[in-house]
């Protein structure tokens, strides 16, 4: 099972960014994906996921009303729409997946395949 996460980059404070987060591998399905970030010296945090089969999300409270998580399955890609960014929003983005049932969403430990990182940089 591999992951590719792209669309980080620069932009300035109150722009926005679209990442993408595609999966690949034999008869590859999963319950959830996840979106986390990681600030430098900072623990790895969960921004956003969905739920594969229903599509059903869940937000930290930092993204709600600024980011969207949304998925085509057709294509085995999850995207995360980042609008109103900002400097505190500059991290390391990595998509997850949780193969299996779990209700958290949060739980670094129940995703078991990660992808490689994509940079985002808000400036001020």
């Amino acid at each position: 099972v591999q992951l590719q996460a792209s669309g980080g980059g620069l932009v300035q404070a109150g722009g926005s960014l679209r990442l993408s987060c595609a999966a690949s591998g034999r008869t590859f399905s999963y319950y959830k994906l996840g979106w986390f970030r990681q600030a430098p010296g900072k623990e790895r945090d969960f921004v956003a996921g969905i739920i594969r089969s229903s599509g059903n999300t869940y937000y930290a409270d930092s993204v709600k009303g600024r980011f969207t998580i949304s998925r085509d399955n057709t294509k085995n890609t999850v995207y995360l729409q980042m609008n109103s960014l900002k400097p505190e929003d500059t991290a390391v983005f990595y998509c997850a997946v949780m193969p299996k049932f779990v209700l958290s969403w949060s739980d670094v430990s129940a995703y078991d395949y990660w992808g490689q990182g994509t940079q985002v940089t808000v400036s001020s």
